[in-house]
């Protein structure tokens, strides 16, 4: 016996029928039919008959080898991952199509197969003869990496049962389809189906677990966001195409601190770990121009300077457009409003565009000052000064409030040859003595707005 639950793809509420709008989470249409074996009618057949679990005392597993990490041959990695893999850890990598998680999965089999021994790689997209000649194109050595091209979940785990990996690593969670469920591979059941009993092998075993996951522009259901509370890390790799860096952001991790983020570049030869990514954004001499502000943000620990343009323009017939790239548009509004209400900048009748040069996408509101001193320097026509950054999160009422870590950002202005940063006032007193940079406090976005012009 059946039953149907529908459940929301962005928050993972649960709804007994189908509504346009989730209640849990306000998004529309974003609820998807899900449906699952219950009691009294029949439950879903078990995969294999296995042991139970023994009870063992807390000191029993951490002298265990359970605990030795695994590197993936990539620095940056592994500081996201928080150290690299553990035996029977499960990661998701998120990700739009065609943004480089194939690649970038191939190279940490290879760097891991140096390290653990034999790696199982199925791939239900491509065939192997596809996958080998990315390996070759890309130079990673392929020795203890066996590749199995399947869908069936019941052949990938006899597989897996039979070989014994020490990482499975599956491209992807979308095509495995479990021959226990009806619906077709890639729906909500399948895919939380196929990643529960794939987890479950690799508790059991001890394997570390990759998992590939799509997601659209329009946030399909069958992506990351219906298993990130089954996984132990996840990962969302994300980029603009056009572009050749990637940034891989951790969001949740069991196993070490969430918020890590990593800079690759997609070259000829695969993924490459920028190490110096505030180089890669800043790669052009500054001018001084109206519209444009300079903003250290902080990714877990990594801090890199982003360059936050802003163009005002008189508005045409018809209401003034408002558009963002890279910062949250509903975001950005706010701060409009704040400008115009605590500033005194009028913009009620002007189009205003904001955007994170180089298709970096900010997410700290941090990014609160810079924007607002970059709309304000091109709506008055003075340019910033360009040895400056700035940081800060702005207020309703139009107070600059203390952001974390203000030293790390600071030091990494320095070591751009930066000289001065406005910041917020209550950071002042947490700052080092030593910081050899002149650091200008300010309480207000007005206060700001002049010392940064």
């Amino acid at each position: 016996m059946k039953t149907a639950v529908f459940v929301c793809g962005e928050c993972g509420n649960e709804s007994p029928k189908w509504l346009g709008r989730c209640p849990a989470c306000q998004a529309w249409n974003s609820l998807m039919e899900d449906s699952r074996f219950v009691s009294g009618g029949g439950r879903r057949p078990a995969a294999a008959s296995v042991p139970p679990s023994e009870a063992r005392t807390v000191e029993a597993y951490l002298g265990g080898a359970a605990l030795r990490r695994f590197t993936t041959g990539m620095a940056s990695m592994d500081r996201v991952l928080g150290g690299g893999i553990l035996p029977g850890m499960g990661v998701l990598i998120g990700g739009e199509p065609g943004i480089g998680k194939s690649t970038l999965l191939l190279q940490c089999a290879a760097g891991l197969a140096r390290g653990t021994g034999k790696i199982l790689y199925v791939t239900g997209e491509e065939s192997g003869a596809q996958v080998a000649l990315r390996a070759r194109r890309i130079g990673v050595g392929t020795g203890e990496i066996l590749l199995l091209p399947e869908h069936s979940l019941e052949r990938v785990l006899e597989a897996a049962e039979r070989l014994h990996p020490a990482v499975l690593l599956i491209d992807s969670i979308q095509t495995l389809a479990c021959a226990a469920l009806d619906s077709p591979a890639g729906s909500l059941a399948q895919v939380r189906e196929c990643a529960a009993r794939l987890l479950e092998h690799a508790k059991r075993a001890d394997t570390a677990l990759f998992l590939i996951g799509h997601v659209t522009k329009e946030g399909t259901l069958a992506g990351p966001k219906a298993l990130e509370h089954l996984v132990d890390t996840v990962l969302y790799f994300d980029g603009d195409g056009a572009l050749a860096h990637r940034m891989v952001r951790c969001v949740k991790n069991r196993f070490g601190p969430a918020g890590e983020a990593a800079v690759f570049e997609m070259a000829e030869a695969g993924l490459r770990c920028i190490e110096n990514p505030s180089a890669l954004f800043m790669g052009h001499p500054r001018r001084g121009v109206p519209g444009s502000v300079v903003f250290c943000s902080l990714e877990g620990s990594l801090p890199f300077l982003v360059e936050i343009q802003a163009l005002v323009a008189a508005a045409g017939p018809g209401s003034a457009r408002r558009s963002a790239t890279g910062i949250d548009p509903v975001r950005v509004s706010m701060l409009l409003a704040i400008l115009e209400k605590r500033a005194g900048i009028a913009l009620a009748s002007e189009e205003v565009f904001v955007n994170a040069a180089g298709g970096v996408r900010l997410s700290e509101v941090a990014a609160d000052l810079p924007a607002c001193c970059a709309v304000a320097s091109s709506a008055l026509n003075r340019p910033a000064r360009p040895d400056t950054v700035a940081f800060g999160e702005v207020g309703l009422t139009g107070e600059v409030r203390a952001v974390a870590r203000a030293a790390e950002r600071l030091r990494e202005a320095h070591r751009m040859g930066f000289t001065r940063a406005v910041l917020p006032r209550p950071n002042l007193k947490d700052l080092p003595k030593d910081l050899p940079i002149e650091a200008v406090g300010a309480s207000t976005i007005s206060e700001a707005v002049e010392s940064l012009l």
